[in-house]
């Protein structure tokens, strides 16, 4: 009996993992972003605010996690074709990523809930770029792989 040699991803398999990828950040994203939006008031200690001021900013960052998903859209549906969507959303990912480092560093001490606030965007954001960084690859045309 001969042995199976294992075969390349097909292009259909690879389209399927990048979606699979770019679906648990955008899930990720929106566990975020609704209940910031809708519930601003149980989030707004973590960024050290509160009243109407905290419930203000912090439903508008649940409103900027809405945006920042725009371009999943056509990234999910088909991110062979709109691999300049995953670009984007890898882009955006290092981008967030970035700047979360750098508010981190720039916090003088005595923040406590601001540095675990930024420490799980931070954990949320690195898991996030390893999956949308696998996304881009599986979303090459087969004749790059």
């Amino acid at each position: 009996m001969a042995e199976k040699v294992p075969q390349p991803p097909t292009k259909s398999s690879r389209c399927w993992l990048a979606r699979g990828a770019i679906a648990v950040v955008w899930l990720w994203n929106l566990s975020a972003a609704i209940p910031m939006t809708l519930w601003p008031a149980r989030y707004a200690p973590g960024f050290e605010l509160s009243g109407v001021v905290g419930a203000t900013l912090t439903r508008s960052l649940g409103l900027l996690f809405l945006m920042w998903l725009v371009p999943y859209a056509p990234a999910l549906f088909d991110p062979v074709r709109y691999r300049v969507c995953v670009g984007v959303i890898v882009a955006q990912q290092m981008i967030g990523l970035a700047g979360e480092l750098w508010l981190l560093w720039s916090l003088p001490p005595g923040h406590a809930a601001l540095r675990a606030t930024a420490w799980r965007f931070i954990a949320f954001d690195a898991a996030g770029l390893v999956l949308l960084a696998l996304a881009w690859r599986w979303s090459r045309d087969q004749g790059s792989l």
